[in-house]
């Protein structure tokens, strides 16, 4: 395991705890670095909206997305049982829990998966999400990698929290619900760049995100920005 990269990951997500974020730019740094230092050909996060219902808020590729989409929209999966059990979910062999989730086993298996993980991201007793982990053969995760992910699952949680005031609930609700909000502005813009520009929607978004760190903006405000035609955006969508 490349030592340097694992003690930058720790720094800049611990970093959002004096700094002021982009919570979806961080929350793809989170699904990115898993994918580069564990054992997982895919990472996802999801996390509760004021409803208490699990939203798609970052994911290392397209395909995915997708399945996470497929998942919540089936109401069935290894992400929604830790959520909703507050503990991790380890399934080596997505063949062996057709039974479990029918659906969902079927799906992960076209997608070109395996083996699934998914890791509470928890502090203390209250589960704002899930951490979720995807291989793409089948067998067991290596167990040294496992509490790894679930530290930086943790890390990536108090700095979700680190906001919250005395009225706790309010502040994080109102901060996923704006995470929310531009996680559809994002969508957009990327579908509407994938067209121009004719590539994949994973090219799209990462020609976004590079524009808004190259001038240190926020993914979101490039995204409107490029939707509305509200201002030029050189190099971008040309």
């Amino acid at each position: 395991m490349n030592q340097q990269l694992l003690a930058k990951t720790f720094v800049e997500l611990a970093d959002s705890l004096v700094a002021d974020f982009d919570l979806i730019d961080f929350l793809r740094l989170l699904t990115d670095r898993c994918v580069g230092m564990l054992d997982a050909s895919a990472a996802g996060v999801l996390l509760a909206d004021r409803n208490g219902e699990l939203r798609v808020m970052a994911a290392s590729d397209e395909q995915v997305r997708l399945l996470e989409l497929f998942q919540l929209q089936n109401d069935e999966g290894p992400c929604l049982d830790c959520f909703r059990t507050g503990a991790p979910v380890t399934v080596p062999d997505l063949s062996a829990v057709t039974a479990r989730w029918p659906r969902f086993a079927v799906q992960a298996r076209r997608s070109g998966f395996g083996a699934v993980q998914a890791l509470p991201m928890r502090l203390r007793d209250e589960v704002v999400g899930a951490l979720n982990l995807f291989r793409a053969t089948p067998g067991p995760f290596d167990p040294a990698a496992t509490p790894l992910a679930q530290a930086l699952a943790d890390v990536a949680t108090i700095s979700l929290l680190q906001q919250r005031t005395a009225h706790r609930s309010t502040v994080l609700n109102e901060q996923l619900q704006t995470a929310l909000n531009s996680r559809v502005l994002i969508e957009q813009a990327k579908g509407k760049l994938a067209e121009r520009q004719g590539v994949d929607m994973e090219r799209a978004f990462t020609a976004l995100r590079t524009y808004a760190r190259a001038h240190n903006r926020r993914l979101s405000d490039v995204a409107r920005a490029f939707i509305d035609n509200s201002e030029p955006l050189t190099g971008l969508g040309s």
